[in-house]
């Protein structure tokens, strides 16, 4: 018998009726992320933050059961293996209206999802020096 792999997704309103997940658009698609390491997930979800995101939760579940679910909602997925080489990081811009409610539940369990129907995201606010300022502190971080 195969032992199924965990993985670890960024969950928004964790284990609410308006919970989320975290995707990334790239194009026109919608990808998830699977974290091998909770760390690694914790990391991405802390650089979220730094950009004023709502902080999602890491959340273990089987990476067959995210699998399916991007098959059956036309999404892909990237398992981001432990210790890689490269750190991943969030993109530079975040949508500005989401599927949930961040103020719907405990803010500090928000969940963020995309949809193809979507806007473009708009240009962040922030300064390039301001940007720069958060990098280095989380830089600090690491």
């Amino acid at each position: 018998m195969i032992t199924p792999m965990r993985v670890f997704v960024l969950m928004f309103n964790a284990r609410t009726e308006n919970e989320g997940i975290h995707t990334i658009r790239e194009g026109d698609r919608n990808k998830i992320l699977m974290f091998e390491s909770e760390d690694d997930a914790t990391r991405f979800a802390l650089l979220l933050e730094a950009q004023d995101f709502p902080t999602p939760t890491p959340e273990a579940i089987d990476a067959e059961e995210i699998k399916e679910f991007c098959e059956s909602v036309g999404y892909d997925w990237e398992i981001i293996p432990e210790n890689s080489n490269s750190l991943v990081t969030p993109p530079e811009l975040n949508v500005e209206q989401t599927d949930w409610q961040p103020d719907a539940q405990k803010e500090d369990t928000v969940e963020e999802t995309f949809r193809p129907s979507q806007q473009p995201p708009e240009e962040p606010e922030l300064s390039d020096s301001e940007l720069e300022k958060i990098r280095r502190q989380l830089e600090g971080l690491l």
